[in-house]
This record gives structure tokens, sequence and C-alpha cells, in this order.
């Protein structure tokens, strides 16, 4: 008996040893289950790819990372669309943004926000933003605004500031960037 613990022992050992070498601790969730993530890589209308924004839940909502480069210097909108399709030139096939209770426009509308509403995105004057933010309104998956619902959304950049106030898109003028957000197991 005493070798067949000490085997199982070492055993469990190993396996910890082989899990912590793979990195398997980073594809769990603090409960054990899957980690439930989603990337949006998005691209300009000629087509040309400007990043990646990897999208992970957390307590607070959908937390965005990443880097965009090849955007004009400046404020842009950004906003989830109610449609996981990006057709260039005009990316009008993402739909309207993503407003799955009927509220209106805006972070400072008092009627609002949009479910995708978010806040504006920064552009340098090299053409680079950093995204690092969270989406309190949305989820991933499940809930009533899942973003990997069945027919999907996309992160889209539009041309302007978004005033964040003025319904259905606070003047943020046309789409210039689109990502469909698509699920990844991580």
């Amino acid at each position: 008996m005493r070798g067949a613990t000490l085997a199982l022992i070492l055993f469990g050992g190993l396996a910890l040893a082989v899990a912590g070498r793979w990195g398997i601790a980073r594809w769990l969730n603090g409960n054990g289950e899957a980690r439930q993530d989603a990337v949006a890589a998005v691209r300009n209308a000629a087509g040309h790819v400007l990043g990646a924004i990897t999208l992970q839940q957390t307590a607070d909502g959908v937390a965005l990372r990443g880097q965009l480069r090849g955007l004009p210097p400046g404020p842009h909108g950004l906003h989830f669309h109610e449609r996981g399709s990006c057709t260039p030139p005009d990316f009008a096939s993402a739909g309207a943004h993503y407003n799955p209770h009927g509220r209106k426009h805006g972070l400072r509308n008092p009627e609002g926000p949009h479910a995708g509403d978010l806040p504006n995105l920064m552009v340098d004057n090299d053409g680079r933003a950093t995204v690092d933010l969270v989406a309190p309104n949305v989820t991933l998956r499940g809930g009533d605004a899942p973003l990997l619902d069945a027919d999907g959304t996309a992160l889209v950049v539009h041309q302007d500031e978004d005033d964040q106030v003025t319904d259905p898109s606070g003047n943020s003028g046309d789409r210039i960037a689109c990502g469909v957000v698509t699920a990844e197991l991580r």
C-alpha cells in the first residue's frame, strides 16, 4: 500500500510539473474551467491588419487589450457593433451599435449608454494606439449582452471623436477600421 501511495504522489507531482511547464494554468479561469477569451483582428478598408485586440471576461465586464497602428492621429470613436461582419470598404455589414437594451447612445447620455459604447480611442502622432479598458455593459457569453451570440459582434473604429452624447453614434463619422470578435481558447 505504501508503494502505491508513493507512486501516486510521484505521479501527481510529475503531472503538476508538466502542467506548469506547458502553461496549462493559463488556460483555466479561477474556477478551473477553460478561460473564455476572444480576439478582434482589426483591419482598415484596404484589408491591412492594424493590430489585434484581445478580449477577456472579467468580474467587471470584458477587458480589451492590444495595440493598433496605421490610424490617423487624434481621438476616434470606438464601439462594438451588432453583427460579426466587417466587409470593406465602409464596414456597413457590422450593422448599428450593439444595443440590445434599446438605450440612447453615449457614455455621458442620461438615457444611455448602448451596451457597445466605449471610451474614445486615442491615437498618437505616429498612428499608434494602445487599448486597455474594460467594457462593463457586455459579456463574452451569457447574460443579456453577449458579444459572442449567434450573429456575433464587431469592434469598429470611427473617423472622428465620439461626443458620448449624440444619438445614434456620437457624431463619430465614417467607419475606418473593423474587427470581428472571434472566440478563442487560451
